[in-house]
């Protein structure tokens, strides 16, 4: 399997958010022991794997290719992929303003777990909490929640 290469991911990030990572942060994370990617041509979902939990690092999907279930494939082929590497859980951090990926989580079967004060950078120089989110994957491994 050919590692994705991390321009791609970084443009793509890019026209996701308004704080996107460079292809040097790519490169970096993709050379971690663990972490793995699943990519299609409008959006991917960057994951680490470490013993038996997992945690979603980024999810991105151009702006025109969002609500056609993209972002949901993503986290499906991505939970997989956890699975099959050996976690039994799955984690994430969400933005609590951002609604529409709360309700792409919420209908993946995701599950509040805590909250993380102040975490994420607000475009007009505030501060936003970030939920903390969790998928149990070994409650039915062979058929990982799809939105």
């Amino acid at each position: 399997m050919t590692p994705p290469d991390p321009s791609v991911l970084a443009a793509l990030h890019a026209q996701a958010f308004a704080a996107p990572w460079d292809a040097a942060a790519f490169a970096d994370l993709l050379a971690q022991p663990g972490v793995f990617a699943v990519v299609e041509t409008d959006g991917f979902i960057l994951i680490r794997l470490v013993l038996d939990e997992a945690e979603i690092l980024t999810l991105a999907v151009r702006p025109a290719a969002r609500r056609a279930g993209l972002g949901g494939r993503l986290v499906g082929q991505g939970a997989v992929q956890a699975v099959q590497g050996g976690a039994n859980r799955l984690f994430l951090e969400v933005a609590e303003d951002n609604a529409a990926a709360r309700a792409l989580y919420a209908r993946a079967g995701f599950r509040f777990l805590g909250r993380r004060k102040a975490y994420y950078a607000a475009p007009d120089g505030g501060r936003t909490d970030a939920l903390v989110l969790g998928l149990d994957l070994a409650a039915n491994p062979d058929t990982v929640p799809l939105p």
